[in-house]
């Protein structure tokens, strides 16, 4: 077994990894270049002196203007909050794909109207654009992990789930540079924060128009009722005809689940709220689903993306254009270790040890750079240029990067595309998905108060949330890699512990498939397609 070898439930035709479930992923993923490029730009465009002097930032006490910087961030992540809710409404009428549509078109209403700001109309126009880009994104970030891991070959889900980290990151990187490159090579004017503003409609209009070449998932459509069309979806992603085996154990899955979800909680647009309310099962991994996200939000990630500038300045970096550049090489190396995690970790190292080393490693890093400010107090004794310990604590900033990237900054939207029922997927979804903004709003709003007040400390609170989010990993979650989504009911038994719950279900997947192929070439007879359904049927009773 090499770090590049795939773990299968079952024999994989090799033509299920094509071209075409990378590409419906990608165009999904596009949303999560929407986000990456506003968690990168705001910070660094609000602290631009031209925004400051379009908008009057002198008239302001430091305590005034520390609250509108943190309303104009924040506004986008309250918007994000409501719209992942709306996106369970949009998921269950419309489905993935037209839903996807819809919230990227409120997307670009949004950056729309943030473009008609200036001096004389005041803010307003800011936040209420702001708002509206809010709710495209965060129905979006709800659709898209629900998408891509309802078509993704079990074997490949996390990898394709990840791309819509490696979208976030993309945008990352375009948000950080693009800053720096208006403050760098323009003069202050109206245009020079205006066109960071402005490029974010550029990836939301890629991925409205994408969206019209890509297929619906086969497994909503399937919920539906819709089996036709669901099975010429799946065989066009999947590059087989329905009389192949892999696509009757595939459909004869998806059937099963669909089955037992319809004859226990059912499968309309209220039964999922049932379940939630009165099925422990199903609660617990709601709970487990929003609580991965605010052990995310908790590791500092967001403080350090919308407050980059401070976040260097307490470190010892000074000037606005050193800042900015500084934040650049932040967001370059999270796009390079995106890559790593996205190709050859999340798929064979697997969710659970991703985040508990990464968490433990991230948590060394952060306690030393808060050592270093208490020691070398940096903003209380300035300097020239970095001293040969603030350089340190920058290698350490970076170390932190490096561990925190392929650990919790994308595995927590995997984990969550995965681990809920078809019936309950897309409120599950919206839970999470909710919590993340929820818990990204109050870092928002608070992180410019939180260093004015902790200093140092702010780097010491972080890293001990790090740390305990270890325990919550190793006694609560088991491993979902190379689990189908039909399979994750078992994966969350009470009979089985976390930590071996994995392994458990492998064993019984296999023994599953070799029974299943022994009845389906004992049968004797031929998978016609115009019999596939009635085939699968005869299959599935028979195991």
């Amino acid at each position: 077994m090499s770090i590049l070898s795939l773990q299968e439930d079952r024999p994989t035709p090799k033509c299920v990894y094509n071209y075409r479930v990378y590409t419906c992923a990608a165009v999904a993923a596009f949303c999560a270049v929407m986000i990456g490029y506003d968690s990168a730009f705001i910070g660094g465009s609000i602290a631009l002196d031209s925004f400051k002097t379009e908008f009057n930032w002198a008239q302001y006490s430091k305590a005034e203007s520390d609250l509108i910087s943190e309303n104009i961030v924040s506004c986008y992540q309250a918007g994000a909050f409501f719209g992942a809710f709306f996106a369970y409404a949009a998921g269950h009428y419309l489905g993935r794909k037209k839903g996807l549509q819809v919230f990227s078109a409120v997307f670009i209403l949004g950056a729309g109207l943030m473009l008609g700001a200036n001096g004389q109309r005041g803010l307003g126009l800011l936040y209420a654009g702001r708002t509206l880009a809010g709710i495209g994104v965060g129905g979006a970030s709800n659709l898209t992990p629900i998408y891509i891991s309802e078509l993704a070959p079990p074997a490949i889900r996390g990898r394709l789930v990840g791309l819509y980290e490696m979208g976030w990151q993309i945008g990352g990187v375009v948000g950080f540079w693009i800053n720096y490159g208006v403050s760098t090579t323009m003069k202050p004017s109206r245009e020079q924060w205006l066109i960071p503003f402005a490029i974010q409609l550029i990836p939301a209009g890629l991925m409205f128009i994408g969206l019209f070449f890509i297929r619906e998932s086969p497994r909503w459509l399937m919920s539906r009722g819709q089996r036709a069309k669901a099975l010429k979806n799946l065989c066009w992603i999947r590059k087989l005809d329905t009389n192949d085996v892999y696509m009757l154990e595939e459909v004869s899955a998806i059937d099963a689940a669909l089955e037992h979800q319809h004859a226990t909680v059912g499968l309309g647009f209220w039964q999922p709220f049932r379940a939630l309310a009165n099925d422990p099962k199903v609660s617990y991994r709601f709970f487990l689903g929003c609580s991965l996200f605010f052990w995310q939000n908790t590791s500092g990630i967001n403080a350090i993306n919308y407050y980059s500038p401070t976040v260097f300045k307490s470190i010892g970096i000074t000037g606005t254009n050193t800042s900015l550049f500084t934040t650049g090489i932040f967001g370059i190396v999270k796009a390079l270790v995106t890559i790593i995690w996205l190709f050859f970790l999340i798929d064979n190292l697997g969710r659970r040890n991703l985040l508990m080393f990464g968490a433990f490693g991230g948590a060394l890093c952060l306690y030393y750079v808060g050592a270093y400010i208490k020691i070398a107090d940096p903003s209380h004794h300035p300097t020239a240029n970095i001293t040969s310990g603030g350089i340190s604590a920058m290698a350490f900033f970076y170390l932190w990067t490096i561990f925190y990237t392929p650990s919790w900054n994308g595995t927590p939207w995997v984990y969550n595309s995965e681990m809920f029922p078809q019936n309950v997927r897309t409120l599950g979804q919206a839970f999470a998905a909710a919590s993340n903004w929820l818990f990204n709003f109050l870092v928002a709003r608070f992180t410019a108060q939180m260093f004015t007040a902790m200093g140092y400390g702010v780097y010491f609170f972080f890293a001990s949330l790090m740390l305990c989010s270890i325990a919550f990993v190793f006694f609560l979650l088991p491993e979902t890699k190379g689990v189908p989504l039909e399979s994750m009911d078992r994966l969350f038994s009470k009979d089985l512990k976390p930590r071996n719950a994995h392994k458990v279900v492998m064993i019984e997947l296999r023994e599953d498939e070799e029974q299943f192929r022994h009845n389906v070439e004992g049968s004797g007879i031929g998978l016609d397609k115009d019999e596939m359904g009635e085939k699968a049927a005869h299959v599935e009773e028979s195991v």
